[in-house]
């Protein structure tokens, strides 16, 4: 048996092409465009791909894009006052102040000082709190792709077992906690739980979130299981001097046994600017106190 590919660069570009539809309809209600600021300092190089990247998908879907770019040497006080100015802002609905920040900067400190309803990428704790307890609010980015692509292929997910490898913020507990409010039944495992390999062949949906290339196995995943690899890591290639990117799933042996598998390149990374632009859009119809049903995004 071989995995059926989860293509997340497809599902991505339908949400995109949706989002389009739908700014447009919002900028003919509200008279402005949705917007999203992006705040990137210093000069390291994946953060400015990360950033040119955002703010052309911002203009594609018919939004407009703020770029605040700031020198690594900073003050924290003048990259907090840009983000107050941001909060303040009517034309701004969405937020972003790209990760990691210069080390003499307090990285919560500073995701604190964005306010909650401008938070499109969930990260604040207010909105950590909202999702923890069932209230509407942010959903970080990638794990809100990742239910995306699960509920598009499996239906629903209601009384299914699913494991979650990694524990962090940004992905492994939100993760979590959507699983949870689908019903599922629902295991963080980590690097630290005893008998990992154990844990996860019991799921049927195994989201891999750890950081660690090709580490989730073969033999570690129940025949037909549907697996999420969210890692994106750099490994050498055959050709030398050369580097390729894999996931953190061993994606030639579990596709032999998965049903299901998405694969990296191509599976959730696409889904994390499509869901950015999603969260933006919604923002923008709250701040103007316009109605946007969820089943139309």
């Amino acid at each position: 048996m071989t995995a059926a590919v989860i293509d997340g660069k497809a599902f991505a570009a339908t949400l995109r092409a949706r989002v389009g539809d739908l700014a447009r309809a919002f900028e003919d209600k509200a008279g402005r465009k949705a917007g999203l600021a992006v705040v990137l300092v210093g000069e390291d190089p994946a953060s400015q791909v990360y950033v040119r990247s955002k703010g052309k998908s911002t203009l594609e879907a018919g939004m407009a894009s703020f770029e605040h770019k700031l020198p690594a040497d900073t003050a924290e006080a003048d990259l907090l006052a840009v983000v107050e100015k941001l909060n303040a802002d009517p034309a701004v609905d969405g937020i972003l102040v790209q990760l990691p920040l210069p080390r003499h900067m307090d990285e919560q400190k500073v995701i604190a000082a964005i306010a909650p309803d401008k938070d499109v990428d969930g990260f604040h704790v207010i909105n950590a709190g909202r999702l923890a307890v069932g209230q509407p609010g942010f959903v970080p980015c990638t794990p809100l792709g990742c239910l995306m692509l699960l509920k598009d292929k499996l239906g629903s997910l209601s009384g299914l077992d699913a494991v979650v490898i990694g524990r962090s913020n940004i992905v492994g507990k939100p993760m979590a906690q959507l699983l949870l409010a689908e019903s599922c039944t629902v295991t963080i495992a980590h690097s630290r739980t005893k008998d990992l390999p154990e844990v996860v062949r019991r799921a049927d949906i195994v989201v891999a979130a750890v950081g660690r290339p090709e580490m989730v196995k073969a033999d570690w995943i129940k025949p037909g299981a549907t697996v999420i690899d969210v890692g994106i890591n750099r490994v050498p290639a055959a050709e030398e001097g050369k580097t390729r990117l894999v996931g953190d799933v061993d994606y030639a042996g579990v596709s032999q046994v998965a049903g299901a598998i998405t694969p990296v390149p191509g599976g959730v990374g696409p889904m994390t600017i499509a869901v950015l632009l999603r969260n933006t859009l919604v923002a923008a119809h709250r701040n103007a106190g316009l109605e946007l049903s969820a089943d139309a995004i």
